[in-house]
């Protein structure tokens, strides 16, 4: 990404995990939005079955990826058909499937899912839980799972009163276990009390909340995204192939730890993140002036655009006419941005980002050590890698530490990289990021 030596002459605009640790440090990753998040929907046999079809719809309409897991006893209430149909995906509910089981499929669902949420979660199915059964697909998933679990109780008000019911949470709920409900009101039965599963809007923001986190409370972040464009004439310039996801993507993820955010934008067809202030630039120039306007009253500085390292001495001021001559062009040196940061007086904690097509951790070391700054992420770039992609791995680097996030999302790469980054800034600041940022 900066510093990145390919360019390329255009004259039309472009277009649009899990985590080894090779350091002893533990990292919980956690997000505060249903984008790109996988969801385990596990249905029971309780009549509020009916409501997980709109539960479904609320999951997907937020951007999660759903897969169901049915209970025998939730298929007499609702069909796998209707599920299926409105998840995208066939719906699981055998614990013995012979297809499934050829590659362990239980266990690949328990790795697949950020979270599961069982809603209707019938008395019966968390007394079953409480005491670790596993002799079903949905009770399996549960006991082998490492991602956190919720429960959307659905039952007859007397049965959640029950002394039974009451200690079973209470040990679910010591374990980790969330719950999201019960309400109150009229049942199925006829009666009125506490037992009724949440509505579906209010299960889908109470599952977002699950991911909520806090790690960047208070602090001000300052991040760069996207190529830049370095004018020849008024319709070719210099760029290169960022598509600036991979900003954004870190941009959303800081907002949902709690940073307020900065982000100095090179021209991509993106939507910045609504609670985030932008400021679009098209040149490097523009893009360091931004950065240095800001950059003093900055805690972390997340510079992952991809700055053209060199720029035109004279750019025509009219369409340059294709001739059968070679086009000579005189390029200068585009200012450093991310070691003009770093050398500042009280520095923001700093974060570049070194795009290579080779020799990876040599080019990264060097830079980080050349610059200054604390933390670098790195990857390859070409043939399909980095650059116009949805997915990225990088391998990050730090003074005393390195860790590799393998190929995912770049909205999941983007979350788990912010923890990293959360996780550096606390230990070199343990002071700061508790109350808002003074500036």
């Amino acid at each position: 990404m900066p510093g990145h030596k390919q360019a390329m002459v255009e004259s039309c605009p472009l277009p649009t995990g899990r985590i080894t640790v090779r350091h002893q440090i533990g990292y919980t990753f956690t997000m505060n939005s249903l984008c790109n998040k996988r969801v385990l929907l596990g249905i029971t046999g309780g009549i509020a079955a009916y409501k997980s079809a709109e539960l479904v719809r609320r999951l997907r309409e937020q951007g999660a990826e759903v897969q169901v897991v049915m209970t025998h006893a939730a298929c007499e209430f609702i069909t796998p058909l209707t599920l299926q149909a409105l998840s995208g995906k066939p719906v699981r509910t055998e614990l013995f499937s012979t297809q499934a089981e050829a590659a362990m499929g239980h266990i690949e669902l328990a790795r697949w899912s950020d979270i599961i949420l069982v809603a209707p979660a019938t008395a019966h199915f968390i007394a079953r839980l409480t005491y670790g059964f596993a002799d079903d697909l949905l009770s399996t998933l549960c006991l082998a799972t490492e991602a956190p679990i919720a429960l959307a109780p659905a039952m007859n008000h007397q049965m959640w009163k029950n002394a039974a019911t009451r200690a079973n949470i209470r040990i679910l709920e010591e374990r980790g276990i969330r719950l999201l409900g019960p309400a109150a009101g009229d049942q199925a039965c006829g009666e009125s009390g506490p037992g009724r599963m949440l509505e579906p809007d209010q299960l889908a923001t109470a599952l977002a909340e699950c991911f909520s986190s806090s790690r960047l409370q208070g602090l001000r972040i300052l991040i760069t995204a996207g190529p830049t464009q370095e004018a020849i004439d008024p319709v070719r310039y210099i760029s290169n192939r960022s598509s600036g996801r991979m900003g954004y993507a870190l941009c959303q993820a800081a907002l949902e730890a709690g940073a307020e955010v900065s982000l100095v934008s090179g021209p991509v067809a993106l939507e910045a993140p609504a609670r985030a202030r932008c400021h679009r630039v098209s040149t490097a120039m523009e893009m360091y002036q931004a950065v240095m306007d800001e950059a003093g009253h900055t805690d972390i500085f997340i510079a992952a655009a991809a700055v053209s390292d060199y720029r035109c001495i004279h750019s025509a001021q009219t369409k340059i006419k294709k001739s059968t001559d070679p086009l000579n062009l005189v390029l200068e040196l585009n200012p450093d941005i991310l070691a003009s940061v770093a050398a500042l007086p009280g520095a923001p904690f700093t974060v570049g980002f070194a795009a290579e097509t080779d020799s990876l951790e040599e080019y990264a070391m060097d830079k980080m050590t050349r610059k200054r700054v604390d933390m670098i992420a790195a990857n390859l770039v070409g043939e399909g890698k980095g650059f116009e992609s949805l997915e990225n791995a990088l391998e990050v680097y730090w003074n005393g530490g390195s860790c590799s996030l393998h190929l995912d999302s770049k909205e999941r790469i983007a979350h788990q990289l912010i923890e990293l980054i959360a996780e550096r800034f606390h230990e070199k600041n343990p002071d700061q990021g508790t109350e808002p940022a003074a500036g």
